[in-house]
């Protein structure tokens, strides 16, 4: 790792339980995020011609786990859900809030699973501690494990440059530092789309109640495979 991610791997490892205690489930979370996610989770489904299995997702920067818990929720306990975070501190958080959550230990830049076996990928704020050089290779790695037909939905920060973030961390009296990188959800897509994923939706919307800045959502699609056996939108080289 680099060391701004070994930064906020840090940041939330010692912020683990402080975030649990004030961020307990969807605080904060809008009704438009919220109804967002309700929208992924409801079209989420199996692989294309099997009937009757169950669909695979992955919350992909869980920390402790309250957004796993939210679309297990919604999805009337229809999806197998798991979760993925570099961060052991909010992990044994999930652990313990959350026993039923499988979780992994792990970035989004290398996601310890087999190639096309996601039905959907939740990485909801978990890009915006990526630096633009890491964040291609992190999309990269949410295609390749999502089965063709398989989405992913990317919520964020919108704007552009990077903000030092660490000050609410360290009014909880943990000294660290914590850069976030924000984008446009044009970025994003185009990003996405650079990473051979389709873009269904990009959207940004303003900031509201105690937020500072405005918010956005990135749909996205690993394309269906084609008749020869690869999928559309196969990345090629990378710069």
């Amino acid at each position: 790792m680099g060391d701004e991610v070994d930064d906020g791997v840090r940041a939330y490892d010692l912020a683990a339980e402080d975030y649990a205690v004030h961020y307990p489930t969807t605080e904060p979370e809008q009704p438009a995020d919220l109804d967002a996610v309700r929208s992924w989770a409801a079209g989420l489904a199996g692989p294309t011609g099997q009937a009757g299995i169950t669909p695979r997702v992955l919350d992909a920067g869980c920390g402790t786990g309250r957004m796993a818990r939210f679309v297990s929720d919604v999805a009337g306990g229809r999806v197998r859900i798991a979760g993925a975070d570099p961060s052991a501190g909010m992990l044994a958080v999930a652990r313990r809030e959350h026993p039923w959550l499988p979780v992994h230990r792990a970035g989004l830049t290398a996601l310890p699973l087999a190639d096309e076996t996601l039905d959907g990928v939740l990485a909801w704020y978990s890009t915006i501690h990526l630096t633009d050089a890491a964040l291609p290779g992190a999309l990269r790695e949410v295609r390749r494990v999502l089965r063709p037909g398989g989405s992913v939905l990317l919520g964020f920060q919108s704007g552009a440059g990077t903000h030092e973030v660490g000050a609410a961390f360290r009014s909880l009296g943990h000294e660290v530092s914590l850069v976030r990188h924000h984008r446009t959800p044009e970025v994003m897509a185009a990003a996405a789309e650079r990473a051979g994923l389709e873009v269904v939706a990009a959207r940004a919307r303003p900031a509201a109640g105690r937020e500072r800045d405005p918010q956005a959502v990135v749909l996205g699609r690993r394309p269906e495979a084609t008749p020869g056996g690869s999928d559309r939108g196969t990345p090629g080289a990378q710069s």
